[in-house]
């Protein structure tokens, strides 16, 4: 089973994630890494200069670089960049958009996990344009999983299995509003929470994270436990969404437990120590409610 890194979500300062990428590249044993920005387009411009070096330092140390499309486009200018994304002619993309498909259609691409792949005729649609990868949503559950997995033998199918659960993607900015700026002229203070914002219910429960237009889970996924399952299931990679933590070392636990080098239990402990601020959860896995933990 091979291992992915997925694109970074959040806001971080262009040196802080440089700094980022050039540590998963020299430490982190992960096969794949999925580059770009997914979440708000006024984001890419502050990674331009160092975006080169990142991809550069990557393929150095051997990692599968994939770029990844933006998950909505609403205005011209990234439709535009969407399709020069798509025929960059060095990389394999990832679609987070359907609208990014017509670009990739024929030519080898993968499918990430903001594209809703819900069952086996989806999967093989997506097949027959040329997905080669396909990371499934987080909210299915194993037997789901396992049904889409086996029907499509020839793509690589791959699972969220360690971070905030990306839930919804909006063209209104949560951040910006609750701030009471408007979405043009945000000043980017979604900055201000590299982890996300927590949001709390009327009880004062923690129950969701904001991260500028997208609407992640507060609770960290972790399917550290499920990876016997999710093998026999037919899944070939796990992916880790990058938080405030030492995803390094996140990824050294995982590769440990699917090497069978680390039991689980301990994996899990030595997880928690990591990212002590996290509550870990793999509900939607088991069928469950995303929230709860098996």
């Amino acid at each position: 089973m091979r291992l992915t890194l997925g694109p970074v979500l959040f806001h971080w300062g262009p040196q802080v994630w440089r700094d980022f990428y050039f540590r998963i590249a020299d430490e982190a044993p992960v096969d794949a890494v999925v580059v770009g920005e997914v979440v708000c387009s006024k984001r890419a411009p502050f990674y331009g200069d160092v975006f080169p070096d990142v991809i550069e330092r990557l393929a150095a140390a051997g990692k599968d670089v994939i770029l990844a499309s933006l998950a909505l486009a609403t205005l011209p200018r990234e439709r535009r960049q969407m399709a020069e994304l798509a025929g960059n002619g060095l990389f394999m993309v990832e679609a987070n958009d359907v609208a990014c498909l017509q670009h990739l259609a024929k030519r080898p691409h993968a499918i990430g996990p903001l594209v809703n792949v819900y069952n086996e005729a989806t999967a093989a649609f997506f097949a027959r344009q040329g997905a080669r990868r396909i990371c499934l949503p987080p909210e299915l559950p194993l037997q789901s999983i396992a049904a889409i997995a086996q029907s499509e033998p020839n793509v690589l199918t791959e699972v969220f299995a360690f971070g905030n659960v990306p839930l919804a993607i909006s063209a209104r900015c949560y951040h910006a509003r609750l701030h009471k700026l408007a979405k043009d002229n945000c000043r980017f203070v979604c900055g201000n929470d590299p982890d996300g914002l927590a949001v709390d219910t009327l009880d004062g429960e923690r129950f969701l994270a904001i991260n500028g237009v997208q609407t992640l889970s507060h609770t960290c996924a972790s399917l550290l436990g499920d990876i016997p399952d999710l093998a026999a299931a037919g899944v070939g990679a796990l992916r880790l969404s990058p938080q405030l933590c030492d995803m390094a070392a996140v990824a050294l636990v995982f590769r440990d437990v699917m090497d069978g080098a680390c039991e689980a239990g301990h994996g899990h402990e030595l997880l928690a120590a990591v990212y002590p601020e996290a509550r870990f959860t793999n509900g939607f896995a088991r069928g469950m409610a995303g929230a709860e933990y098996v």
